[in-house]
């Protein structure tokens, strides 16, 4: 069965909200997102609609390029789903995009997590409830928790997630092009060393 790749993006701004968050999970990196392609041009999760405004929560697809995010601390994990559980989870997500004026960020939600009270209110979400959310059909996870008791954390315990950055999310971009400049060297060097060869062997075919 063929299997396409998802990414999770675990992240920490250091905002006062974030800072507040790390102390009470005692976790660090608080915020998650998922995305669909290596450049994270496609980066979905609940955080702030408008940066400098840390209660104006919602549903967001964040652009890990800009002021707000490019420099915090990361960790990027991608994971290998089947086709049937990536298109299920994009229609999850879609679903949400079409209905997005009429989410808002789970404040109360987080209260309930810290205090361990079953708060479930409609259409409203907190980041790694939104990502409990939409990978509900994702056979290859196991979130066993109900998705208001979610964390950030429990996501990334999960196996079958491989880390493939640890950094400042701004350099992240740099590091794909510097990957991809190593990957075309590498596939040169054969094409190099048999022309070098070649060349040899007319050398010492014309001077004999």
């Amino acid at each position: 069965m063929r299997e396409k790749s998802i990414y999770l993006l675990f992240s920490d701004t250091g905002t006062y909200l974030s800072r507040a968050i790390n102390y009470c999970t005692k976790q660090s990196l608080n915020h998650v997102s998922i995305g669909f392609d290596s450049e994270l041009k496609e980066v979905y999760s609940f955080g702030r609609i408008n940066p400098r405004n840390p209660f104006s929560g919602g549903f967001v697809k964040e652009d890990i390029r800009g002021d707000f995010l490019e420099r915090a601390n990361c960790k990027i994990y991608t994971m290998q789903i089947t086709e049937s559980d990536y298109n299920k989870i994009l229609t999850n997500i879609k679903e949400i995009e079409a209905e997005a004026s009429n989410y808002k960020y789970n404040f109360i939600g987080l209260i309930g997590v810290l205090l361990q009270i079953e708060i479930n209110r409609k259409n409203a979400l907190f980041c790694s409830q939104f990502v409990a959310t939409v990978l509900k059909d994702c056979k290859e996870l196991c979130l066993e928790k109900p998705h208001c008791f979610v964390t950030p954390a429990d996501i990334r315990e999960q196996l079958g997630l491989q880390l493939i950055y640890q950094g400042k999310l701004g350099d992240y971009p740099d590091q794909l092009i510097a990957e991809s400049d190593i990957k075309s060297d590498e596939t040169l060097v054969p094409k190099q060393s048999f022309l070098l060869l070649v060349s040899k062997k007319v050398k010492q075919y014309v001077f004999r």
